[in-house]
């Protein structure tokens, strides 16, 4: 940001006329030629069907969502709200704040407009004046003929939207994104019922979503030779797990719109806490590094990878041991996923692998019938966390799904989930033998379901340890 506007921007003082005048003059015309429809344009028609039908006679609003503040008039980075741009089509930088997609009743369904902040041209102050959306500020954006012919969608200026409110048309929309929505707009009884179905449609996944998710994850397998490319320099330095996390993020910027998630980059007894995203640790040679980490496209679309690296190319005995355990545990939750399969049996399956490996390395206190039961459950001192949640435009999607359609619910051709066992021996856990402490593992990959089964879309990234090993040595510097 320049030094002129941590003191005052211009638009808090006035413009001389003369100064106004020059800055509205003098420019070429620059309309955007060739514009294509949004990739995923006749999806989008679809899925807007579908919501109309859920919702007849009723104006639905589904905001992008405000800037977030960082600290005083610096921003974090924008990214739309799922809904939005999963109804719309938005894609990566073009997605701008404030925007506010419309669903208006009419006799025979919907009209969806778009409402935006249009460009900003060359003879309005706008441009020059408008620190938050002015062009030469913060860049392009599309008019409100170049947005219509982006999204195929009737376009309009978001700060004409108050004129059609207040008609007395039953409006429910999606709130805490907003906060103009939020003042415009009265809450209503449905307006969790439309949370919840915009969340429900992206349970099963079209062909668009599947082939996002699949560049996602050939994206991210990108992510994770640089990782290893750059070992040696994370070995070298105090903080080496910044350097692994810098790798894959250059990878995630270059060939996608961001990571989807912060990610983590746990280097030895790191790994045991289930959430390490400081990433301020060293990397060592002899120990594992746990790298939990997605690239996320433009479309939004993310993958959720994890693998757990031996730092020095090579596994030692007692981490090949563990991390055999969960290997053949996420093989079992592989297995489990198939049409009409419960959601919770993916889990089931991969946590009796665990807690059987776990009784017959003499750790745990009871039989594995006995711990696999609701009321018992201590293989879960070494395993925490649930094996699996939806991924798609959110790394957790579809979260404000009904427990009985999600959780409770049965899987379906076309749904895409995480599977990814994994295995945590605390530093100072006395009750395993010295050699296992300090050493956590996961497996985590992306699968969608088929007609019979699922196909894994991370496999491009080995998972046994023979393979890593081999996969290692093969793009090590």
């Amino acid at each position: 940001m320049s030094e002129e506007t941590t003191k005052k921007r211009p638009h808090d003082v006035p413009t001389p006329a003369a100064f106004a005048e020059l800055m509205k003059s003098g420019w070429i015309p620059t309309p955007l030629e060739g514009l294509k429809p949004t990739p995923p344009l006749k999806y989008c028609v679809t899925r807007r069907e579908a919501l109309s039908k859920a919702f007849p006679g009723v104006r639905l609003i589904i905001p992008a969502g405000n800037y977030k503040v960082r600290s005083n008039d610096s921003d974090y980075a924008y990214r739309p709200h799922s809904a939005f741009a999963y109804y719309t089509g938005v894609q990566g930088v073009e997605a701008t704040a404030d925007s506010v997609l419309v669903m208006q009743p009419n006799s025979s369904g919907h009209d969806a407009i778009l409402y935006i902040h249009p460009r900003s041209t060359r003879d309005t102050d706008a441009f020059f004046r408008d620190a938050k959306y002015g062009e030469l500020w913060v860049g392009r954006r599309f008019t409100l003929a170049e947005a219509k012919d982006r999204y195929q969608i009737e376009t309009r200026r978001v700060i004409d939207l108050k004129d059609l409110l207040g008609d007395g048309t039953t409006t429910i929309a999606i709130h805490e994104q907003d906060a103009e929505i939020d003042k415009l707009v009265t809450k209503h009884d449905r307006d969790a019922e439309l949370l919840t179905f915009v969340s429900e449609a992206r349970l099963i996944k079209d062909q668009y979503e599947i082939d996002e998710l699949q560049a996602a994850c050939d994206a991210s397998e990108l992510g994770f030779q640089e990782i290893v490319k750059a070992m040696p320099a994370a070995v070298a330095h105090p903080r080496g797990e910044r350097v692994i996390e810098a790798a894959f993020f250059t990878k995630a910027r270059t060939e996608g719109n961001d990571v989807g998630y912060t990610t983590i980059a746990a280097g030895g007894a790191h790994a045991c806490v289930l959430h390490w995203i400081r990433n301020d640790g060293a990397i060592k040679d002899g120990e594992l590094v746990l790298v939990d980490a997605g690239v996320e496209m433009d479309s939004f679309y993310t993958a959720d990878i994890t693998r757990t690296l031996p730092v020095s190319g090579k596994f030692s005995p007692a981490q090949r041991a563990l991390y055999m355990l969960v290997y053949e545990a996420q093989l079992a939750g592989f297995a489990a996923v198939k049409p009409g399969a419960t959601f919770r049996s993916v889990n089931i399956a991969a946590q009796r692998v665990l807690a059987q490996g776990l009784f017959d390395m003499g750790v745990l206190p009871c039989s594995v019938e006995e711990s696999m039961g609701p009321d018992m459950g201590l293989h879960r001192r070494w395993t925490l966390h649930g094996v699996s949640h939806m991924l798609g435009m959110d790394v957790h999607d579809c979260q404000h799904a009904r427990q009985e359609a999600y959780l409770d619910g049965v899987l379906a051709e076309g749904m895409v989930l995480t599977v990814e066992p994994g295995l945590y021996i605390q530093p100072d856990d006395e009750l395993f033998p010295a050699e296992y402490r300090g050493i956590g593992i996961r497996i985590e990959d992306d699968v969608v379901v088929t007609k019979d089964g699922c196909r894994n879309l991370s496999e491009a990234l080995p998972r046994h340890p023979d393979e890593v090993e081999a996969w290692m040595a093969k793009h090590a510097q």
